[in-house]
């Protein structure tokens, strides 16, 4: 990962809406790992050849650009975000939600390499026949949208690369860094809360997302399992990305969405992005030489 990225260490920032912005982007890449800016955080393209060149004028560091594609009846201009970032000379993109199929010729022409997220086994195997050139699984534990199967994975890194996998990729745990463009009271709830304070929502709509449990997920969650059963439309007010964007801005924890994973449980500090990957890089390999210490023992 780090030779296909141009990176020094195998860490990802995972792209994440609202938060995927140049100051952590920028700030991820300049402590060694490759930093995601979210293309749909952006209002429109030109936007995002703006927030491309802000994170340029930080980092000369190579970074990419995330392109969430999710079932929607108004899907946004995809192309168009896609065209802005390769145009714009981002190499490496990052595809998540629907297959990436459609767009995998544009990003090759331009000489991109496109990271796949995906959930499960299967859609890996279909996006590799598809020409992405490397796949990041989001296990059960996830923030976000982990997918249907419940199916958890691993987060702890070295034990990732002892199992074969050659990198991480990492979202919620950036989020509680000094860098990350959201309020300090959200970055506090991570750190206090445990791995058992997240919430799944939207089950009943096949489109469970994992987030904080807080005022607004817990009455989404009410609703969803009131008698008689719930349409989206009973839960869209609360769940809006205009009101999640807000309370990551205004710090009022219980106004809105905050997608977070389980690993919050691991989270007890507010680093900055170098402090933090620097202190994954050392503890990895302390964790790896003590267990080939015993193996060899």
């Amino acid at each position: 990962m780090t030779d296909l990225l141009d990176i020094s260490y195998p860490i990802i920032q995972g792209g994440m809406q609202w938060v995927g912005r140049a100051e952590l982007a920028s700030a991820v890449s300049n402590a060694g790992g490759l930093g995601i800016l979210t293309a749909l955080t952006q209002p429109d393209p030109d936007a995002l050849r703006a927030e491309i060149a802000r994170c340029r004028a930080m980092t000369d560091k190579p970074f990419g650009v995330n392109l969430t594609i999710l079932p929607t009846t108004s899907p946004p201009p995809y192309k168009d975000y896609l065209d802005a970032a390769l145009d714009s000379g981002i190499r490496v993109i990052e595809t998540a939600g629907r297959s990436p199929r459609e767009f995998i010729a544009r990003i090759k022409d331009a000489g991109g390499v496109i990271v796949h997220k995906c959930t499960a086994v299967r859609h890996a195997v279909s996006a590799e026949r598809a020409g992405v050139d490397a796949i990041s699984i989001d296990g059960f534990e996830a923030a976000g949208h982990p997918g249907e199967d419940d199916i958890g994975g691993l987060i702890l890194f070295a034990a990732a690369l002892m199992l074969g996998a050659e990198g991480i990729n990492m979202g919620t745990r950036f989020c509680a860094t000094q860098e990350a463009p959201i309020h300090d009271n959200i970055k506090q709830a991570m750190v206090d809360a445990s791995e058992r304070d997240t919430n799944l929502i939207f089950r009943p709509f096949r489109n469970t997302g994992r987030v904080l449990k807080n005022g607004v997920s817990d009455e989404v969650i009410r609703i969803e399992r009131r008698p008689g059963g719930a349409e989206f439309e009973d839960v869209r007010p609360l769940v809006s990305g205009a009101r999640g964007k807000a309370a990551l801005t205004s710090g009022k924890i219980d106004d809105g969405l905050v997608w977070a994973s389980q690993v919050m449980g691991l989270i007890e500090d507010i680093p900055s992005c170098q402090e933090l990957i620097d202190r994954i890089v050392r503890d990895c390999r302390k964790a790896i030489d003590i267990g080939q210490a015993a193996f060899s023992g």
